[in-house]
């Protein structure tokens, strides 16, 4: 316990200095002495079976019957995938614990049972589908985006496909999205075989974009109360850490001497040499940007850290994806919950929840209810956004071991 102690107190006092802690520590030991923020924890002790419930949700929609039923899929063909799936008691005792979203139902025709989504959560899927249609425009912006922010204006396919409910596209986003705008975007073939890269028309790529942190420092100028000058806000970014956090002086200074060097923004490109003492700085700074502002065109204000690393060469970045969080620990949270490493933008989130919400992170939200709710309690009407009772968080939690 002792030498995990000395790696959190190392951290902290060397929040930005990437060799030194790695000097002493190795990717493994950093992760585990990383503060865990209680806050955060607690939603993805929510997340994690939320997420098993929309893989099966997704092959219930993908699978439709006929017009006058719903659609839904074999239960033998969900045990099959069990596994797969990390549904450890396998699907049938999985969708038992929730039966505000799953129904199982004998199909005499074809003499097995199915599995089908209840009335609410069909509704619920509907009306998710519905609010990502209507912003579509909106999709295309974030799409145009991301692609500024390459080097070569251009990303693989498939690393889009990774993140596209993140970014809140539509399931057919290549031909709703992609086809449908071809004075954005073209779709041409990758350097292996079967592959695509999607890339930027030439058109396209003059345009100037405003970062989100860039949005955050002219209202935070704008305050009355501010009490940072100009200079110091000209190229910080917004910090907040847990009460439960100890900084250390040496550990704000550091903090306070990152905030104030210069660099270039995620839609533009650096000049400096890189590899230069200064430049190194320069480009860890602009690295920390790039995934900043590819948090901020996500749904939810986060990602799992798997995901966006499939685009660290094509985004120009440097440096190890999970590392940058964790060294930056004001500005981003890496949860490990749920054998999977998830990383959210600090600054978005307030008490668990999305400061500034969204139609689709809305919808989202009363599903993970549904999912917090699990065997307690009975809908009658609708079912509103924060219904979820203590006896439901309390059911989620005992399901960890799923």
């Amino acid at each position: 316990m002792g030498s995990k102690f000395k790696i959190l107190e190392s951290i902290l006092k060397h929040p930005t200095t990437v060799s030194f802690v790695r000097s002493k520590t190795t990717s493994a030991q950093y992760v585990a002495s990383r503060f865990r923020d209680p806050t955060f924890e607690k939603l993805m002790d929510k997340y994690k079976n939320f997420l098993k419930v929309i893989s099966i949700q997704d092959l219930i929609l993908a699978n439709p019957t006929n017009k006058n039923d719903p659609p839904s899929v074999s239960l033998d063909f969900l045990n099959r995938l069990s596994q797969k799936l990390q549904l450890n008691r396998g699907a049938t005792a999985f969708l038992r614990k929730y039966p505000h979203i799953f129904r199982i139902f004998y199909d005499p025709t074809r003499s097995q049972p199915f599995v089908k989504l209840t009335d609410v959560a069909f509704e619920i899927s509907r009306q998710e589908a519905e609010a990502i249609n209507a912003s579509l425009p909106l999709v295309v912006e974030k799409l145009v985006r991301l692609l500024s922010m390459s080097t070569s204006k251009s990303l693989p396919l498939r690393a889009v496909f990774k993140v596209w409910r993140e970014l809140g596209l539509p399931d057919d986003f290549e031909d709703s999205v992609i086809a449908r705008n071809s004075k954005n975007f073209k779709l041409c073939d990758g350097n292996e075989p079967n592959t695509h890269v999607l890339k930027l028309f030439d058109e396209m790529r003059g345009r100037d974009f405003t970062a989100a942190v860039d949005n955050w420092r002219v209202m935070e100028c704008c305050r009355e109360d501010c009490e940072v000058n100009g200079m110091d806000l000209q190229y910080s970014f917004k910090q907040g850490f847990p009460s439960g956090m100890r900084l250390s002086k040496d550990f704000k200074a550091k903090v306070k001497e990152w905030q104030r060097l210069p660099y270039v923004g995620p839609y533009e490109v650096m000049g400096e040499n890189k590899k230069t003492k200064s430049g190194i700085k320069r480009s860890e700074k602009q690295a920390v940007a790039i995934v900043h502002e590819f948090l901020s065109l996500t749904v939810e204000k986060m990602v799992e850290v798997e995901k966006i690393s499939h685009f660290r060469k094509w985004l120009g970045i440097d440096f190890n994806i999970r590392d940058l969080f964790l060294d930056h620990p004001g500005i981003f949270y890496l949860s490990t919950k749920g054998k999977k490493h998830t990383v959210f933008l600090r600054e978005a989130y307030e008490r668990g929840q999305l400061i500034e919400t969204n139609v689709v992170y809305d919808c989202r939200r009363k599903l993970l209810d549904l999912v917090v709710l699990g065997r307690h309690g009975l809908i009658t009407g609708g079912f509103k956004c924060g219904e979820a009772s203590k006896s439901g968080e309390s059911e989620s939690q005992e399901e960890d071991s799923e």
